[in-house]
């Protein structure tokens, strides 16, 4: 109970402060505990931070698969379902959006790499619901599996460049959001999915 009451306190500073500028005195502070308590849990600011992204990261994880857990479904209302489960998370926990789509990815490693696994975790299931749409569809035989991760690469960071803008953008729902997007690309995949590509002139 006192290590998940200092992690959440270390949520919300480093969100605010950034990862350089919050200290360790701000979070015990902002968790009611002292701060040789916070050493004693977790040892360093690095630990801490290593903790927190970890934490989140598997909580966003874990609201996405849960969200898409019906294979029986079809993939664009598997899709739907789980972007929703996305944009809601960030919308409901934007500390916890901010420190992994921002903090965690520019401080280097270890941050980097827990933040990057998180993101092919994500990714891969996008580029599995892709392929399965380009079986399915009569005209998906000409999408290659370089077709597949190219397009959930570009979904995925699209739906994170989505979430941090709705969130700092007054009265966007979080499925308002989702729906954006899910308009934005799978109307685009649809006309891929009938071998009709769009080249340049």
């Amino acid at each position: 109970m006192r290590e998940r009451q200092m992690v959440d306190a270390a949520v919300r500073c480093f969100a605010r402060s950034g990862y350089q500028a919050a200290s360790m005195d701000e979070i015990a502070e902002s968790a009611g505990v002292s701060k040789p308590l916070v050493y004693l849990y977790l040892h360093s600011k690095e630990e801490l931070f290593t903790v927190v992204i970890r934490r989140e990261a598997q909580a966003l994880l874990g609201v996405v698969a849960e969200a898409v857990v019906d294979r029986t479904a079809p993939p664009d209302e598997r899709l739907w379902a789980g972007l929703m489960a996305f944009f809601t998370f960030a919308a409901e926990h934007p500390d916890s959006w901010t420190v992994l789509s921002r903090q965690a990815r520019t401080h280097g490693e270890p941050f980097a790499g827990e933040a990057a696994r998180m993101r092919d975790e994500i990714t891969a299931f996008v580029a599995g619901l892709i392929g399965e749409a380009a079986r399915e569809a009569p005209g998906g035989a000409g999408i290659t599996g370089r077709d597949v991760d190219a397009l959930a690469q570009a979904l995925v960071g699209s739906a994170e460049s989505l979430a941090s803008w709705a969130n700092e953008t007054p009265g966007v729902t979080a499925k308002e959001a989702a729906a954006t997007l899910m308009n934005f690309a799978w109307s685009g995949l649809g006309n891929l999915m009938k071998s009709e590509r769009w080249s340049p002139r």
